[in-house]
């Protein structure tokens, strides 16, 4: 009897493994649905709400950004691939302990944002200064912190908000503010964390054409038309070289001329017998000046 209940027992057990499926999870659209990861799960709704965690190097390829990590949750199933949103991103604890040493102060900052597409996000900012500083000026390094922030929240959207803090452009904006005040080394966003997601539909905006692109643009189009001779068959006649440039032609030389352009070589032969005479005349004096009376 113990035998025939065992057998039925081990019946019973199922492989879960073997029942579980794969899926794919793809990035959202703001980083344009590359595939991250995979995970394995028995229902489709033990998927949703799960949370993967992603290096950015892996999205970029961008090994100077491999200290920022990103958080998506899945949100969606479609077959077998799972789609996200993001939750948030947050900066590694080794690359924080490399910049806070000893003799240096740490400010950091914890503020509510909401951008122009109605989301709520809660942005961590820190600053480094190279000596330590007062508490006074810690809070005016905070106040500035949170004017740049609401100013960048509230003129875009979420999606252009948050490719701004990873690539460190709002970071580098409070550090041209707290330069007034104090000269902090380095600023960035540690954290961020969104509460609430865009309730309106705003496209971001497509970068202005700089005014030497279109002149380049422009000039190549010119350049494709083609002229009217080229269309009729006509070709420009080509200069010749002769019509160009006209080479001096030698003037024949009269008698007179000849004679002016003779003169001073006799001239200088003159001068030539005189110079001899004089050094004769030199050597003879200076013989007889030798000689003893």
């Amino acid at each position: 009897m113990a035998k025939a209940r065992a057998r039925t027992t081990t019946r019973k057990v199922k492989d879960r493994w073997k029942a579980k499926n794969w899926y794919t999870i793809l990035a959202p659209s703001l980083f344009n649905n590359i595939p991250v990861a995979e995970t394995l799960a028995e229902t489709t709704d033990s998927l949703i709400g799960r949370v993967t965690e992603v290096s950015l190097q892996d999205i970029t390829n961008d090994f100077r950004k491999s200290h920022i990590k990103l958080l998506f949750t899945i949100d969606k199933i479609e077959q077998n691939t799972a789609h996200t949103q993001l939750k948030g991103h947050l900066l590694t604890s080794d690359y924080l302990r490399r910049m806070i040493r000893r003799r240096k102060s740490r400010v950091d900052g914890v503020f509510d944002v909401e951008t122009r597409d109605g989301a709520l996000l809660r942005v961590k900012p820190f600053a480094i200064a190279e000596k330590r500083i007062q508490s006074s000026q810690k809070k005016l390094i905070r106040n500035v912190m949170n004017d740049v922030i609401t100013k960048e929240g509230k003129a875009k959207t979420l999606n252009s908000f948050i490719k701004d803090c990873l690539d460190g452009k709002t970071g580098s904006e409070i550090y041209k503010h707290c330069k007034i005040y104090y000269p902090v080394k380095r600023i960035e966003i540690n954290k961020t964390e969104i509460i609430r997601l865009p309730t309106v539909i705003i496209e971001d905006e497509k970068p202005v054409e700089k005014p030497e692109e279109q002149s380049k643009e422009s000039s190549a189009e010119e350049s494709e038309v083609p002229s009217e001779e080229e269309i009729f068959g006509e070709k420009p006649e080509k200069e010749t070289p002769s019509e160009e440039k006209e080479e001096p032609v030698e003037e024949e030389l009269t008698a007179e001329d000849l004679e002016k352009v003779e003169k001073p070589k006799k001239k200088a032969k003159a001068k030539t017998s005189t110079k001899k005479k004089t050094t004769t005349k030199k050597t003879a004096k200076k013989k007889k000046e030798e000689t003893p009376e």
